[in-house]
Order: structure tokens, then C-alpha cells, then sequence
């Protein structure tokens, strides 16, 4: 879990990043930039505000050979270690992306990194790089004043309403390539930032497994449990899944297994499953981990709870009361009407 409310600026640096394709030129300043207070707040509000609503999907660094070989990699270090160093890095880290941009869709830019101090990761206060982007300029009005009128003077600059492309660099997992997380409000070109200007790749921790894991449970349930049961057993699976994340702090496969499936004979079928698909969420080896509470929320609100029926009817169950589905809903087989149905049981209807 992050915490953003206490971030400070404390050094900044901005450069011009142009189309290198196109003949666009990189240009980098001999100075940082300092900051008022209100320029200050302006910013961090710029920066910050689209990770605050970010789910917790973390990168870090990768490389094939040897982390040290990576280039940005060596270029957080180096800003950790000496904070005084982030001009002369930063215009490394603006040389690097402009060397990336080489494609005729990218768009030329600002490229701002700032040592950013006073940031919460887990309940602990960390020190973080800040490296943001911003392409897109639009059209606005200035007005200057004469003497008896008003003269319009169209501009172009930057809507400090939206980022355009961004990267928190937290300075936590350092030997693991650190823990960063990236946003790119522009999808058109995700390869050229994630891949060739960070050179990221997921971070596994909690988060990923528990993720992961999840959305494995919900493919297994859609190929597996309704085939082989029905409707309703295939979202009481999901509820006993989630709810069984949502009430331990690890997770052990096995205990898992026999908790949330009914049928036993799905137990084999869910270990050939995961031997099978295992590979396509990376959870193919895992059987334990801990579990995140960001995660298993995240994918609760994901899944439906919802039968729908081919006579306009739909049947919605209550994942908090998880116990109730089971308890007051049976179905069953209508030998006259030759259909089948669901029997549910109530003492009142709820005036909501």
C-alpha cells in the first residue's frame, strides 16, 4: 500500500525530449528548477494524482544477463546514493529516451525527474525518483489589456489535469530492481515507455500472486466448474474462493483445494488444469504466498454474482453473506414443465 499525502519535491530537473526519427533535437537544461510553494503543489498534484487512484501493480527492473548492465537501473542508483548528482543523471535519463524515440508516433515532450522524499510504501517512509512525461499540449486563451479592450492571444501548453506518462521509482528492492510503478494515459506507444525507455517487467510479489492466482480461480470456474456442475456452483466457487483469500494472511494450495471445492473429483482436475494454463498467469510452480488484501479486494469487485437465466430472470447472490446462496437456493427439475428451477427461501422481502 502506498501513501502519497506527504510527498515532496525536493530537487527537479526538465528537459525537451523531440522525435529523433524526424530530426527532433534533444534538448537538456544546465540547471534544476526551483519551486514556489504553489508551483510546488502544482506539480505534485500533476505527478501524483494518477497514481493515487492506480491499482498496485508493481514493475521493476529487468535485465537478461545482470541488473547492472541496465541502464536506468544504474541511472535510480546512482540518484539514490547522491541526490546532489539528479541534474547531470537526469540528462542521461533524457539522452536514453530521446535515443528510444525513434518511432514516428512518438511525440515529442517534457521529460521532469525529480528526487521525490516523504512517500509511504507498506508503512514505511522512502525516498522514490519521479520520471514523468507530458506530450499532448492544448489550445487556451491569454488576454491582455489595453486601454479601452481586451486583445485574445492563443497558446498552446501543457494540461496539468492529465499526465501523460509517468514512473515512481521507490527506492525499496534494490536487489531486486526496485519496486516502480508506471502509468500511460497515451496506449498507442506502451512498448516504447514500459519496455524500451524503462525496461521493466512485473514485480512478483502478493500483489501479482494473489492477482493472478484469483483471476486463474475465475477461468477455472468459468471452463471447469460450470461445465461439470452448473450456474450456481460455479459462482459459489468464486464466492468460497474469494472469501477464502479474504479471511487468511497466507495462502497453501492444498488447504485451499479442499476448502472451496465440494466436489472432490474437481480436485484432480483443478491440478491438470493449473499444469495446463498454469504458465499463461506465471503461477504454474506456486502453491504458497502471502496474500494481498489490495489484491483480493480489487478482484471481488471483478466478479459477478449474478445467474442469468433464458426466461429474463436474473438471480443475484450476496458474496458478503457468503453462506446464504447455499442455505436458500436449491434448484431442482420440473418433470411437467420439463425445465428446471431454482427454489429460494425467504422469511420477508427487504424494502431497500
Amino acid at each position: 500500500m502506498i501513501n502519497l499525502f506527504n510527498t515532496r519535491i525536493e530537487n527537479l530537473a526538465i528537459h525537451r525530449v523531440g522525435n529523433k526519427n524526424k530530426g527532433e533535437l534533444l534538448l537538456t537544461s544546465s540547471n534544476t528548477t526551483p519551486l514556489d510553494d504553489e508551483m510546488h503543489s502544482l506539480l505534485k498534484e500533476y505527478f501524483l494524482k494518477p497514481f493515487r487512484s492506480k491499482e498496485e501493480a508493481y514493475y521493476s527492473f529487468h535485465h537478461e544477463e545482470d541488473l547492472e548492465f541496465h541502464e536506468m537501473y544504474a541511472f535510480a542508483k546512482a540518484i539514490f546514493n547522491t541526490p546532489a548528482s539528479l541534474l547531470d543523471t537526469s540528462k542521461k535519463i533524457a539522452k536514453h529516451l530521446y535515443q528510444q524515440s525513434d518511432h514516428p508516433h512518438i511525440r515529442s515532450g517534457e521529460i521532469y525527474v525529480c528526487h521525490l522524499e516523504n512517500l509511504m510504501v507498506d508503512n514505511n517512509k522512502v525516498d522514490a525518483v519521479g520520471i514523468f512525461k507530458s506530450e499532448i499540449k492544448q489550445e487556451f486563451l491569454q488576454f491582455e489589456e489595453r486601454e479601452d479592450d481586451l486583445r485574445m492571444i492563443l497558446q498552446q501548453g501543457v494540461n496539468l489535469n492529465k499526465l501523460d506518462k509517468g514512473a515512481i521509482i521507490f527506492n525499496v528492492e534494490e536487489e531486486s530492481g526496485y519496486k516502480i510503478l508506471s502509468v500511460d494515459s497515451n496506449r498507442y506507444d506502451a512498448k516504447y515507455w514500459l519496455e524500451s525507455f524503462l525496461g521493466v517487467d512485473v514485480f512478483e510479489d502478493e500483489n501479482f500472486f494473489t492477482k493472478k492466482y484469483l483471476k486463474f480461480c475465475q477461468d477455472f470456474a468459468k471452463e471447469v466448474v460450470l461445465p461439470a456442475e452448473d450456474k450456481k456452483e460455479e459462482v459459489m466457487f468464486m464466492n468460497r474462493a474469494v472469501n477464502h483469500f479474504a479471511k487468511n494472511d497466507d495462502f497453501e494450495e492444498t488447504v485451499f483445494l479442499n476448502e472451496t471445492l465440494e466436489n472432490p473429483e474437481l480436485i484432480p482436475e483443478f491440478k491438470n488444469y493449473k499444469v495446463e494454463k498454469g504458465p499463461k498467469y506465471s503461477i504454474e510452480d506456486v502453491s504458497s504466498f502471502p496474500i494481498s488484501n489490495t489484491a483480493v479486494t480489487a478482484a471481488r469487485k471483478g466478479i459477478k454474482s449474478v445467474i442469468n437465466l433464458d426466461t429474463h430472470v436474473q438471480i443475484k447472490m450476496d458474496f458478503t453473506n457468503s453462506d446464504s446462496a447455499e442455505k436458500f437456493i436449491e434448484k431442482g427439475w420440473d418433470e411437467e414443465r420439463q425445465m428446471y428451477y431454482y427454489l429460494v427461501y425467504f422469511n420477508r422481502e427487504e424494502k431497500k
